[in-house]
């Protein structure tokens, strides 16, 4: 069983964006932008959003944080968007998932420009993907095929099953992992809420991606010697041994997982810190579309 160490990858995958970020800024005098959006005092999204501000910083970029109180209306948080649209100085924005209530997340994704959706969410963004035209990647499917790839895991002709069928993870990666490119070329199955019999499903697979957002989920019994196990799950569950009194685990049991796996990714150090580097590397490509850099 070996350990497919996102903290390892991300750091190799970070070096190479510095060193091209600095490449063409010399040339360009200019830095790749990012732009993040921050509505309410979300913690997990406070810490989220303040790492993806921090690596801007170690890769050179210049980055912008937008703070907003969680009771801004959904046409004023329209408007604050749509000047980041028009900025020139600004190549990509992220508006940091989830929102309040009261405010349409869809609504806002779609009033982003698709060539600042370094997130990869516009429905113009995702059509691309869909056609296998030139676009942005949702950043977690596409952090996990930068960490297939950097192994040199080869998905061609696998079974694969993805549990979850969210539009942010499961559907892409779905697609992604059918498509005919590299990683990918698998025979693909969605799974989710209402999939019957969703052992018989995994018990055939050769690499199973866990993203139904629930503890421990994926259990021993459900895997076959020798997969391939990617757990996307960050789930908080109450650990009276931790100082902070909780502790984050994936959507898989991991203890009773990992030894019969041949890869398996860990919560945390896993596929958070590959998303990190998926977004990255898409606000360098806006950064090069926009500058007419090929």
């Amino acid at each position: 069983m070996q350990i497919l160490d996102g903290t390892a990858v991300s750091a190799h995958i970070k070096s190479q964006i510095k060193e091209e970020a600095a490449s063409l800024s010399a040339k360009t005098g200019k830095k790749p932008h990012l732009a993040a959006v921050l509505v309410g005092n979300n913690p997990a999204s406070e810490s989220y959003v303040g790492s993806k501000v921090r690596t801007c910083e170690e890769l050179g970029f210049d980055s912008t944080l937008l703070r907003f109180d969680g009771d801004i209306t959904e046409q004023q948080l329209l408007a604050e968007i749509q000047k980041l649209n028009d900025n020139e100085a600004v190549d990509g924005i992220l508006v940091q998932l989830p929102l309040p209530g009261h405010i349409s997340p869809d609504m806002v994704i779609n009033n982003i420009d698709p060539a600042k959706d370094v997130d990869g969410f516009h429905p113009i963004t995702q059509g691309k993907m869909l056609l296998g035209q030139r676009s942005f990647l949702p950043a977690t499917p596409y952090g996990i095929l930068l960490m297939l790839e950097h192994y040199n895991i080869d998905t061609t002709g696998m079974n694969c099953v993805v549990i979850g069928r969210s539009n942010i993870v499961g559907t892409p990666m779905t697609v992604l992992l059918g498509r005919n490119g590299t990683p990918g070329n698998a025979t693909v199955t969605m799974c989710h809420s209402k999939t019957k019999d969703l052992k018989e499903h995994t018990l055939r697979a050769d690499l199973i991606v866990a993203a139904i957002g629930r503890s421990f989920f994926l259990k021993a019994d459900m895997v076959k010697d020798g997969a391939i196990v990617i757990d996307v799950g960050i789930n908080r569950i109450d650990d009276a041994t931790k100082k902070s009194g909780s502790r984050l685990v994936g959507d898989v049991d991991f203890d009773n997982v990992a030894p019969k796996c041949s890869y398996i990714t860990p919560v945390p150090k896993g596929v958070g810190p590959m998303t990190i580097c998926g977004l990255m590397k898409n606000t360098l490509e806006a950064f090069k579309l926009r500058n007419n850099i090929h």
